[in-house]
């Protein structure tokens, strides 16, 4: 008959327990029954009569002992086994040992153990971090303001530069309101800030989920602010306006003018040709309009700016 799974597996084991009492009398015995042959098998079938007055063919012990599957031999020989193992029959022996598997059935499902835990544990733990960032991830809202006037900045060009670790900045552009919307699970931020009008600022903010509005100051480019005025100002003192933008300008800056959208390239001034653009009274009222405005020490050493003609 063949014989289940559960029961090939107590029919190997029960080889084992024939080689352990055959190794009582027969220490030297090869401990593989499936590589008995010969004086082997002899000495099996002396024994096997002598104990249980029992006998296999030679045949038998080959299609039976030496083979690892196919069919269970007949019941009445299983009973005989398992008597000359110890047991009161095959019976005894499936219920003294239903609770001890082969080594072959342990190592499946320590195998199984090994790779099913592991898959269970990354799943568990990448579900959990998944609804951890779910959870810890809210909108703060980023709005800046004059230091000096205390009032909002708005239509102006905002960039903000998100700086995270070990990772290029990721970089916003604030809307004419003058505010960053920041969807993020980090418990602190750092930004950098630049507008025209005001100094580049580092902002370092630990957040709070229960206080999602943030103010932030910016401290007025006072230098970029005079020379946008004096681009729009009609002054009649000519000579004043020079020598204050002589104050503000270093001898050896770099001034670029950039052109507007669909004229490529640029122009470099240099101090005295940008200053007499802004001063010489015969000139057309053009607004100028400052990008960028880098120091040195208190004078201006790069200056980049845009032309925009005034609408009538």
């Amino acid at each position: 008959m063949i014989g289940q799974p559960a029961e090939r597996d107590l029919f190997r084991l029960l080889k084992q327990r024939i080689v352990s009492t055959m190794q009582s009398s027969f220490p030297a015995i090869n401990p593989e029954i499936s590589d008995w042959k010969g004086q082997e098998i002899s000495d099996f079938q002396e024994e096997l009569a002598s104990r249980v007055n029992g006998h296999i063919s030679e045949k038998w012990f080959y299609t039976h002992m030496k083979s690892s599957g196919g069919s269970l031999p007949r019941i009445d020989v299983l009973n005989l086994l398992s008597r000359f193992a110890g047991y009161h029959g095959w019976d005894d022996f499936k219920f003294r040992n239903k609770q001890s598997p082969s080594p072959v059935s342990t190592y499946k499902k320590a195998n199984r153990i090994f790779i099913v835990v592991p898959l269970l544990v990354v799943a568990v733990l990448t579900v959990l971090f998944i609804v951890f960032k779910i959870y810890n991830t809210h909108e703060y809202q980023f709005c800046f303001y004059d230091a000096d006037t205390r009032e909002p900045i708005t239509n102006n060009i905002i960039e903000v530069s998100l700086l995270l670790p070990d990772e290029s900045p990721v970089n916003y552009l604030c809307g004419q309101e003058g505010c960053l919307v920041l969807e993020t699970d980090q418990t602190s931020v750092t930004l950098v800030v630049k507008t025209p009008y005001y100094h580049t600022d580092t902002v370092i903010r630990v957040l709070d989920r229960f206080k999602q509005e943030e103010m932030v100051r910016l401290r007025p480019n006072n230098y970029a602010l005079m020379i946008h005025y004096f681009s729009r100002m009609n002054v009649k003192d000519w000579q004043q306006r020079r020598n204050q933008l002589d104050d503000m300008i270093s001898d050896s800056a770099l001034i670029y003018q950039v052109y507007s959208a669909g004229t490529l390239g640029m122009e470099l001034f240099t101090k005295w040709e940008f200053i007499n653009k802004l001063t010489m009274p015969a000139r057309s009222l053009d607004q100028i309009e400052i990008l960028d405005t880098r120091y040195m020490g208190n004078r201006i050493m790069m200056l980049r700016f845009r032309q925009k003609e005034e609408k009538q």
